[in-house]
């Protein structure tokens, strides 16, 4: 294949090289340069995209997926899009992982961004590199570019009925001058062919025969594994140690300290020991033969059920206001016809199956690195500053390569792992991989905020709302870049607690100033998990009071069908998940209450989750949105002697437009899991600064001889999509925990569920 020549800034796409009969087209957004094969000297815009389509002399295709593959399926979804404005034969095309490259535009994958974030952007791609193809049949025939279309892989002569492969265009296409992409037509939905069907998912016979590449799969001469004791407390320093027992195991080859690294904590690494040896054997059994005396530092004697409990007191005790509508205090409420009620969550943990693992080369002048993360760019970035390179310069001194991830969910968008390996390669001169272990990965995580959501409303005579109050009190995200901080920011608000869309003329939104004491991190949802638990608890307890159906509440509390703005409706810091309607001139991006009525009533009507059932069994039904998408959730359960049995899952996703609905009902079924874990069993404690679990045993997640059956429905839509792989949790959690409720009339507020009942 021939070679990246030039890449214009101005233009979305640019011809790049012509030798061989290839075609290799890549993107330019504003904001990203790119030139000679690598990285620009400049940083791209956050929304920036790139991803290069290449077509062989054979017509194959071959699509860069710059976003990163957690087992979510973009590695599929992104090329899907991109082949579809191509007219190409899926058959026919490969996807191909990115590594770190500011050409690619934004490659952090989270957010459940890659879609609905960079869908116009990854069509048009597709689109120019039709037309493209287009125009050169059309000289070909000597024809107007009107009479041919692009149909399955080859262009057609609509008068003639010829036919050319891209294989034959491609050379000729590489010869014709970029289209403006805005005035390229992007195809009608009716012509889709690719877009909204299942197809079969890239990699995925190198991932059942073992081909594929993960992080812990990496070799390389020479290579030593490094096993790490890091401070047991946040903030904690090595004050001595001895490594004598440690260097006799055999096979181990060397011990180095990690250097102190101070606040804020960001993504680097804990610092602690690190046992390098020929073999993960050698390197773990050497580090259970370390003798280590830590300074404990600040945060040694954080308890997280103290903590937790001082949270309740914040919540119960008027904050600061990030949100008001009317004056919810200039009211005496009945005590009769008012719920007041506190909700809390713990600390969770990503738990994905794959731990964190990269491993490095350095020398005086390069670097080499192979990472599993979700956030390359940042990686390298981190990379170089810490070698002393100059990121404008001497960029292409560090190649930094990608992996597949066995799981993320926001874990390995940190690069602390990452930074590990490259210290400790530059300190040694050697190949260094360092892998976690689930030990590792479960006590030195970036944690779920433990939280505490706090609710206050009184009905009126049409069971509504006139008088609603709500706080927050969670340790921020943003602490552990500035670990002065105290409260949550816009941001984080933002995540289904100030655009709580209720039709209510008094209202408070409240978000109170707390210490934080481990690192903090974004895991799949990450505020709409105790946000939505609060809220979806909330709204049942207040049905319950009133004593109709849950569904006919949140319809009562959502009144008319409108759009909801909540910077206009008191919440002026809103950021909405980095959509706002004038980003593109629509209103589609701003939360439609006809479109939470609609996926409510199908998750009611599907599951019919109104029926009567025997007693001991009950079901529990919640709304959430997040990530411009709406997710509805029923759950049924049984309840025997205080013994919880799920029964029976459901599911309802408006998500707009649908790439792959293999991958979206594949998200649903995932986060009607990790939901249940949340809610039945799982939580991280903190005793003395030190996180107390371990590993599965005790932090379980839902075994499959616990899952129940299981039912997505997704909801047909031609809006803008939305994101679909954090979604389906946040209202999961308290699906369970009313349908607890009405199965034996025990309301849970404090998860997990097995500290007051048996799951």
């Amino acid at each position: 294949m021939s070679t990246l020549r030039s890449l214009n800034r101005r233009e979305f796409m640019s011809l790049t090289g012509r030798a061989g009969g290839v075609l290799l087209l890549g993107s330019s957004l504003p904001g990203t340069a790119m030139a000679a094969g690598h990285a620009a000297q400049h940083a791209s815009n956050a929304n920036d995209l790139g991803v290069f389509v290449t077509i062989d002399q054979a017509g194959d295709v071959e699509i860069i997926c710059q976003r990163m593959e957690m087992g979510q399926g973009i590695l599929t979804s992104t090329p899907q899009v991109i082949a579809e404005e191509l007219c190409a034969d899926w058959n026919r095309v490969t996807a191909v992982l990115g590594d770190a490259d500011v050409a690619y535009g934004n490659q952090s994958t989270g957010g459940s961004a890659s879609i609905r974030s960079f869908i116009e952007h990854t069509r048009r791609m597709g689109a120019v590199a039709r037309d493209m193809l287009e125009q050169a049949a059309a000289n070909k025939w000597s024809v107007e570019k009107a009479s041919v279309k692009a149909y399955q892989h080859e262009v057609v002569n609509l008068e003639t009925g010829a036919r050319l492969g891209y294989a034959d265009l491609a050379p000729l296409a590489a010869k014709l001058p970029v289209p403006d992409p805005a005035k390229v037509a992007l195809k009608p939905s009716s012509r889709f062919t690719l877009i909204g069907k299942d197809v079969a998912l890239q990699g995925q016979q190198e991932i059942v025969t073992g081909q594929a590449m993960y992080a812990q799969d990496v070799q390389l001469p020479d290579m030593l594994i490094a096993s790490i004791e890091r401070p047991p407390v946040v903030g904690g320093k090595v004050k001595s140690f001895d490594d004598s027992e440690a260097r006799k195991v055999a096979g181990v080859v060397d011990v180095v300290r990690l250097k102190d690294r101070e606040y804020p904590v960001a993504f680097k690494p804990l610092s602690g020991v690190a046992v390098l040896a020929t073999n993960t054997w050698a390197a773990i059994e050497g580090r259970k033969k370390l003798t280590i005396e830590w300074e404990g530092g600040d945060n040694a004697m954080h308890d997280s059920e103290t903590y937790k409990q001082d949270l309740v007191k914040k919540v119960n005790q008027k904050s600061k206001q990030i949100r008001v509508v009317g004056d919810a205090y200039d009211h005496k409420f009945n005590k009769d016809r008012t719920v007041e009620v506190t909700y809390t969550v713990p600390y969770h943990h990503h738990m994905s199956m794959e731990t964190p693992s990269a491993t490095a080369v350095v020398t005086k002048d390069s670097a080499s690195v192979w990472s599993g993360t979700q956030s390359p760019q940042s990686g390298k970035a981190l990379v170089l500053a810490e070698l002393g390179f100059d990121p404008e310069t001497e960029s292409d001194k560090v190649d930094f390569k990608t992996t597949l991830m066995g799981g993320a969910f926001g874990r390995k968008g940190k690069n602390d792992f990452t930074l590990e390996a490259v210290e400790l390669a530059k300190a040694t001169g050697k190949p260094i991989k360092v892998v976690w272990s689930r030990e590792d990965d479960v006590k030195h995580g970036y944690y779920h905020s433990v939280a505490a959501n706090y609710f206050k409303a009184e009905l009126n005579a049409d069971n509504k709302s006139d008088y609603w109050i709500q706080r927050l009190a969670a340790p921020p995200i943003s602490w552990i870049f500035n670990h002065e901080a105290k409260e949550i920011a816009d941001l984080g608000l933002s995540l289904g607690f100030g655009d709580v869309p209720f039709d209510v003329s008094n209202m408070s939104f409240e978000n109170a100033e707390v210490s934080t004491h481990v690192r903090t991190g974004w895991v799949r949802a990450v505020g709409n998990i105790n946000n939505h638990f609060g809220l979806g608890s909330f709204v049942d307890e207040l049905a319950a009071k009133a004593e109709i159906p849950t569904r006919e509440m949140w319809m009562n509390l959502f009144g008319e069908d409108r759009l909801f703005d909540p910077r206009k409706e008191g919440f002026e810091g809103y950021t909405h998940y980095g959509q706002l309607d004038e980003d593109r001139g629509k209103k589609e991006y701003l939360l439609d209450i006809a479109r939470f009525k609609a996926v409510l009533n199908e998750v009611v009507e599907k599951s019919e989750a109104e029926e009567a059932l025997p007693e001991g069994q009950g079901w529990g039904i919640s709304i959430g949105y997040s990530f411009n998408s709406y997710v509805a959730a029923a759950t049924k359960v049984q309840v025997v002697e205080d013994t919880v049995e799920v029964l029976e899952m459901h599911t309802a996703i408006d998500c707009g437009m649908v790439i792959t609905p293999d991958r979206v009902r594949s998200q649903m079924e995932g986060a009607m899991i990790m939901g249940l874990s949340m809610t039945l069993e799982s939580e991280i404690t903190v005793k003395e600064g030190a996180v107390t679990q371990n590993n599965f045993y005790d932090y379980p997640v839902t075994r499959i001889n616990k899952t129940p059956p299981m039912f997505v429905h997704l909801m047909a839509s031609d809006k803008a999509p939305g994101g679909v792989g954090e979604p389906g949790l946040p209202p999961i959690l308290p699906s369970i925990t009313n349908a607890i409720f009405h199965a034996s009339g025990t309301r849970v507020r404090d998860l997990p569920v097995n500290k007051t009942m048996k799951v």
